[in-house]
């Protein structure tokens, strides 16, 4: 059986994520997603799902750890996010004057709040809100949650899909040690790769000319200070299409003229998504 690391506690999107990718895998919780990556570094044959960016609030904060660790990429999934309103069970909505959630869930549900007066509480994780509401068991507290915590925590939904925009997707990455990527074939793919450029004026404008000239599509370009500096960058970037491809590789290797480091991540299936989302 296939081993995946999560973090945050059971019920937590990041968990619901798991189930989707591989509903059959044991999928155990991480504190925190640096233990997470040190799982991967440890145990080769376990991977890691962690959540990358959000189509509404943007990227999560994870790329100082993809950069540090530089695990591979197998895949991406875009997991639906549905919030939830959860109480004690035989809770009213009228009952409940607090709200408990991770900051982005209840940022996610500012409208719902303010329309039903609630004082918000921010916690780490939206299960570990769902667990504290179960276990106080105050019919004036609630939390901002998956459907999948109700069942865990034996808790009620009160309010379906509370959040302000439908159709809010996570994009998480699936990732480990060991190096593995599909074959060149009639897909859609993702390169994910970081480089880091050499210190000369218009650097980063002269690296991106061969993907125009080669007619290849970057969906991702995010720049992060190397450690203890803000004079040099590191680029985490995503293309369509497959590290195989003609164009691609002309692509990179014009690129790898401009650079001092470079390192390709991951390449993979687009999700299916994608296509829907766009």
């Amino acid at each position: 059986m296939n081993k995946i690391y999560f973090q945050g506690t059971f019920g937590a999107y990041s968990h619901l994520a798991a189930l989707s990718v591989n509903p059959d895998a044991k999928i155990l919780p991480c504190k925190t997603f640096d233990e997470c990556f040190n799982k991967a570094i440890t145990e080769p044959n376990c991977t890691i799902i962690i959540p990358e960016s959000n189509r509404i609030t943007g990227n999560i904060g994870i790329e100082y750890l993809i950069f540090k660790h530089r695990l591979n990429i197998y895949m991406e999934h875009f997991q639906k996010i549905e919030h939830n309103l959860l109480g004690l069970p035989g809770t009213k909505l009228s009952d409940i004057k607090e709200v408990y959630s991770h900051a982005q869930g209840l940022s996610q549900c500012s409208k719902f709040i303010k329309k039903n007066n609630l004082s918000e509480h921010i916690r780490a994780d939206t299960a570990g809100s769902a667990e504290m509401i179960s276990r106080k068991k105050d019919l004036k507290q609630a939390a901002i949650a998956s459907s999948l915590c109700a069942d865990i925590y034996e808790l009620e939904i009160i309010k379906k899909n509370i959040e302000n925009e439908k159709g809010n997707l996570t994009r998480f990455l699936v990732m480990g040690k060991n190096i593995h990527q599909p074959e060149f074939k009639s897909e859609k793919y993702i390169t994910s790769f970081l480089f880091k450029l050499k210190s000369k004026p218009a650097a980063l404008y002269q690296s991106l000319g061969g993907f125009a000239i080669n007619g290849v599509n970057l969906t991702k370009l995010q720049s992060y200070p190397e450690k203890n500096t803000f004079d040099s960058y590191f680029f985490l970037c995503d293309l369509d299409g497959h590290i195989e491809d003609p164009k691609v590789q002309k692509s990179l290797k014009e690129l790898g003229l401009h650079c001092e480091d470079f390192h390709v991540l991951g390449v993979f299936e687009a999700d299916k998504l994608r296509e829907k989302k766009n």
